[in-house]
């Protein structure tokens, strides 16, 4: 394994260690507050995790293998596929619970851990999306393009999610839930639109 995929693969490591947290400390913070971008949030966390930990494994599996290998192109495949998926789900999950929150309207309580998570995940997630740019640009690797696809969304996410937490906490009644429908479908439609843009890149590629 040469230098640039040992630089992907300990990206690859970082985001899964970096990711996992997220999930749980979300699903913790559902107890003290239950905004519908909070909800989403976590599901589309949750779901985004289980898809970058397979591409870790798969990577790992695969790097040392020549590219034209049969079984390191099928994996790879499936990588694409379980990335764009996770987003399709995260998207569709996201834009249900943003209509749901808004017809279902109810006490949003303490969303202050969600803000931070989101917060964070724009400064870590937008630090991974550039090393899998350069990571990708030297070795083209498939499964690192992937990713790089994912955390350039998940960096655009985590901006519309933080705005959307913010307007929660700073407006109140009707605006309020406004705001939290209006940040749920953006979510929606950013997680949405590229899962179908990189399944439509591997389709593109057969």
């Amino acid at each position: 394994m040469g230098v640039n995929e040992k630089r992907g693969k300990n990206t690859l490591l970082a985001s899964v260690l970096l990711s996992a947290p997220g999930p749980l400390v979300l699903g913790i913070a559902l107890f003290f507050g239950s905004s519908t971008t909070q909800i989403a949030d976590f599901v589309r966390r949750t779901v985004e995790f289980m898809a970058t930990l397979i591409s870790w494994y798969v990577f790992r599996m695969t790097a040392n293998l020549p590219k034209t290998d049969g079984l390191r192109i099928k994996l790879e495949r499936r990588v694409d596929l379980y990335v764009g998926i996770a987003m399709l789900i995260s998207g569709i999950t996201m834009g249900f619970l943003a209509v749901s929150g808004f017809l279902n309207q109810s006490e949003k309580g303490n969303i202050i851990p969600a803000l931070i998570i989101a917060v964070l995940g724009v400064i870590s997630n937008a630090i991974l999306a550039v090393n899998y740019s350069i990571s990708y640009s030297k070795t083209k690797n498939t499964v690192l393009k992937a990713q790089k696809t994912l955390y350039f969304t998940k960096s655009i996410v985590d901006v519309c999610v933080s705005t959307a937490l913010v307007a929660v906490i700073l407006l109140n009644g009707t605006a309020m839930y406004i705001a939290d429908l209006i940040g749920g479908i953006i979510v929606a439609l950013v997680l949405f639109l590229n899962g179908i843009k990189l399944l439509h890149s591997r389709v593109s590629t057969k």
